[in-house]
């Protein structure tokens, strides 16, 4: 909800431009483009809402060429600070600014009059909790936004940015409410979906050796990341026979049994154990624009390994090196010994294309009505990362997850330079 400082700044400069619940007539959008609902936390420039929202108002490259089939139609925004550009978006392009999540739904009717819901929780003034969470509303958006879904007795698909919860109880609770009602729900990071360099993946259904992955900033902002862009990789993988799948070529992820977050002063011991294959990290570690001694001459307070232990046996360890790293990196090595490692690019322009990338996969479960590829696997990621904070708060301790044990079939879903928007 608006706080107090919030509501009265999003008034005054809303009653400045004449638009406060104006609805405003639609323009230049294609008559048969799906009606989108955005609910966000903030809109500044460059915020999450602006190159996922702004790219459905101005287009792929939020340059006034060609975009989605997606209209914008409302949007609901929990906080308005000095920057804030809804306002004279909503001026602009004739979108309706609500001050109530059912409301950015039913447009003040009594049933729902979009085809779908962008929730983007990202960005703005919320707290932390001991576990260095950024709790943003998101549970609270989703709980507005289906509980309007169920008092109107439709349903219509809803997107929502990077991972849910972020506290594994709400994210549970977010996922248990999607499978009761049926509802068709993506979530996830752009960056499984962004270029690649170099243009390289595990070949679907491989069969996998051994892995490294390399992470960089903070351990919840980027750590999510990071792992879902892992586990975008992995979940490619050829599927252990055990357990009850058919095909030992047909990837079937089973999820995690436990995960463990170590100091980067245990980086040695791992590698002599043989718990970290030396030549994958090495992969791993160049791809992320560094080295093996680079990391171990830097300060573990604000890095961590990540161990994740799935239950097919697969033994997946994950450098997050805050200020060593450069990019997001995924070694593998496939049976015969071949390693390849690829890192996740970060472009700025035009307008940080992962975000179109990501959009364009949105766009088709508007249109389709079903998502662009199983939403298990940002749980299972949220998942992991919640328990490896929890792990490094706990003073390392080994964390089982049954609850992570979380089966999906992915799906063969391009990447970057190989999606044509």
């Amino acid at each position: 909800m608006f706080s107090s400082n919030h509501r009265r700044r999003f008034l005054q400069q809303a009653s400045l431009l004449g638009i406060v619940a104006s609805g405003l007539p639609l323009r230049g959008a294609q008559p048969s483009a799906k009606r989108v609902a955005g609910v966000i936390t903030i809109y500044r420039k460059n915020s999450h809402a602006d190159v996922l929202l702004g790219k459905i108002l101005e287009g792929w490259k939020q340059d006034g060429g060609p975009g989605p089939n997606l209209k914008l139609v409302s949007l609901y925004v929990d906080q308005y600070p000095d920057d804030d550009l809804s306002v004279q978006l909503a001026a602009k392009h004739g979108f309706k600014l609500c001050q109530s999540i059912p409301e950015a739904l039913t447009l003040g009717t009594n049933q729902l009059a979009i085809d779908g819901v962008m929730s983007i929780g990202e960005h703005g003034d919320y707290p932390y909790n001991a576990k260095g969470q950024h709790l943003y509303p998101r549970r609270r958006f989703f709980e507005e936004i289906t509980n309007t879904m169920e008092k109107c007795g439709q349903i219509v698909p809803v997107f929502n940015d990077k991972h849910p919860g972020p506290e594994l109880a709400d994210a549970l609770w977010m996922a248990e409410r999607a499978k009761k009602m049926n509802l068709p729900w993506m979530a996830g990071s752009s960056l499984p979906v962004g270029y690649r360099d170099p243009d390289v993946t595990l070949p679907f259904g491989a069969k996998l050796q051994s892995c490294v992955a390399v992470g960089y900033s903070g351990l919840d902002v980027y750590g999510f990341h990071t792992l879902d862009v892992m586990q975008s990789i992995l979940e490619r993988r050829a599927a252990n026979t055990v357990g009850g799948t058919s095909a030992s070529n047909t990837p079937f992820e089973k999820g995690v049994s436990w995960v463990q977050s170590l100091p980067v002063s245990e980086l040695d011991r791992l590698i002599k154990e043989a718990v970290i294959d030396p030549e994958v990290l090495d992969a791993a570690l160049a791809a992320s624009k560094t080295n093996r001694q680079a990391v171990l001459s830097a300060s573990p307070d604000d890095s961590a390994i990540f161990l994740v232990q799935y239950r097919d046996g697969l033994l997946a360890p994950v450098l997050m090196l805050a200020t060593t790293a450069q990019a997001i990196s995924v070694a593998f090595k496939v049976k015969g010994g071949v390693v390849s490692a690829t890192r996740a690019e970060e472009r700025e322009e035009p307008r940080y294309p992962h975000f179109a990338f990501l959009l364009k996969g949105i766009e088709q479960m508007f249109l389709t009505g079903r998502p662009a590829y199983p939403v298990e696997r940002t749980v299972l990621s949220a998942g992991m990362l919640d328990g490896l904070l929890t792990s490094r708060y706990n003073g390392s301790q080994r964390l089982e997850t049954p609850h992570l044990a979380i089966e999906y079939r992915p799906v063969d879903y391009p990447y970057g330079q190989h999606i044509q928007l």
